[in-house]
């Protein structure tokens, strides 16, 4: 009987083997050692730490705490403004006085003197011809003022309404940035979970496989079997073992990647098993309504157009008058104190800035967030179907290769019972367990890629919290 010693691969379930294989029974844990300080976690427990630890989410976090302080630190803007005011200050100032004029015109004036009045005078000594005034004084000086501006044309509420709109876009990119996280998380903490699995599988493989090989040695000896049998038995074992050896660093790199994702400060064991609900998840419909009712990048977009329909307002605004009260008294005591107080207008009649092709820009700019949000809400509801219709395959696929797992099991079930019986070689039992392997392999395959077309479905609905509650009703379903 002709038999192919060597792992027969198929593309998909041989490239998925890093990280995707079939559960295995659960004394073949003992083939594969884990970390002395491995701390086993559920995917709840995971999904709670990711909150707890993650960088991106803190930082998104911040970016909305930042957006809700901006806005709250306008909260009164448009509200009196009040200066107060002071100086202390010293001077010194000279002034030159030119007496050479009255000099010269002094004895014209003498002459007109009665002489009584006149001779007394002339006795007295001429003017100089210059003389210098000093003044110098220190003091200090306060005074309070205040501007309140009456009417604005809009202008603060348009301010207020902008930092609104910017807390509503920071916390659209925070939401996504969560549900990001979350499809992440489930990508690796259920990819670490099955390349564990498959370090087991392959280690239990290369456990068989080194009994088959011996027991085909003891039978080339006997003359049982020919010498290119026993190659080929010898064949498959090396094979067995780098396959073992990849599998085991495939795991440790995929624990690792779990383990700093959650910024754990020990390497994570995942207990939670995959799983696939037995029947459809809701209707499509059901998930493109939710879609364009939660979906982050819609709220971004209606984040976006209030933005530029209040940068349209505070543009018109800047064509209305502006009016305001002012008053500034000065800070004096023991003496009348200075003040002034009134009401102004201001009002631009001609500015440098076309003011019209200004406000014909915000308009475009609110058409611009209009047809991108209409964009939007077709390709959301697109990739909610494309989603969808994955994780319908997924789960249709898991179902459909149950009858191929259960021939494989018979066959390696036959093929041991044939091997006693002498109806089979070691080489066609190695082949039927390389069947079963791929088997449960490809069925593996499915189930993961059930869970992560789950966890994009959710993510594009805006529903990833929601992954906790499709795994807790798959319990009848989950891949042990």
């Amino acid at each position: 009987m002709t038999t192919n010693p060597t792992p027969r691969r198929t593309g998909r379930a041989g490239g998925a083997l890093l990280c995707l294989i079939a559960s295995a029974p659960l004394a073949l844990t003992a083939f594969i050692a884990l970390p002395a300080q491995a701390e086993p976690l559920a995917f709840d427990a995971a999904q709670q730490q990711l909150l707890q630890r993650s960088d991106h989410l803190a930082a998104s976090r911040h970016a909305v705490e930042s957006a809700q302080l901006r806005r709250e630190a306008l909260q009164r803007l448009g509200g009196p403004v009040v200066h107060l005011s002071g100086a202390a200050y010293a001077y010194n100032a000279n002034l030159d006085v030119d007496l050479n004029p009255l000099n010269r015109a002094l004895p014209g004036v003498l002459s007109q003197l009665p002489p009584q009045l006149a001779a007394p005078l002339a006795q007295l000594p001429h003017l100089p011809s210059s003389y210098t005034l000093n003044r110098s004084k220190s003091d200090t000086t306060a005074s309070v003022s205040a501007v309140w501006p009456i009417y604005m044309g809009g202008a603060s509420n348009a301010a207020r309404g902008l930092l609104d709109a910017q807390t509503q876009e920071a916390q659209a990119d925070a939401a996504k940035t969560g549900h990001e996280a979350t499809t992440l998380l489930v990508q690796r903490y259920f990819g670490a979970q099955l390349a564990q699995r498959a370090a087991v599988l392959r280690e239990a493989a290369l456990a068989t496989i080194e009994q088959h090989d011996a027991a085909a040695q003891k039978m080339l000896d006997a003359g049982v079997i020919a010498r290119v049998e026993r190659l080929q038995a010898r064949s498959a074992l090396e094979e067995a073992r780098r396959n073992a050896r990849k599998a085991r660093d495939d795991a440790e790199l995929a624990t690792t990647a779990l383990t700093r994702t959650l910024k754990a400060t020990e390497l994570v064991t995942p207990t939670s098993p995959l799983f696939v609900l037995g029947g459809p998840v809701e209707p499509l419909p059901h998930f493109i309504d939710t879609a364009l009712a939660r979906h982050p990048g819609l709220d971004k977009v209606a984040a976006k157009k209030e933005q530029a329909t209040q940068l349209h307002a505070a543009q018109e605004a800047l064509r209305k008058p502006q009016v305001f009260a002012f008053g500034q008294r000065q800070l004096k005591t023991g003496k009348e104190a200075d003040w002034v107080a009134g009401v102004g207008v201001r009002w631009t009649l001609w500015d440098s800035i076309d003011r019209n092709t200004l406000a014909e820009s915000s308009q475009r700019q609110i058409a611009q967030a209009e047809r991108t949000g209409a964009q939007a809400q077709n390709d959301i509801a697109l990739l909610v179907e494309k989603r969808w219709l994955a994780l319908e395959q997924a789960r249709r696929a898991y179902l459909a290769l149950q009858p191929g797992l259960e021939l494989a099991d018979e066959v390696l079930r036959l093929r041991t019972a044939g091997l006693k019986a002498g109806t089979s070689t070691t080489l066609d039992l190695i082949d039927a367990q390389v069947n079963q392997a791929k088997a449960q392999t490809e069925r593996a395959q499915a189930a993961h890629d059930y869970v992560k077309a789950l966890a994009e479905l959710l993510e594009s609905c805006g529903l990833s919290e929601d992954f906790g509650k499709y795994m807790a009703r798959a319990d009848a379903m989950k891949v042990e």
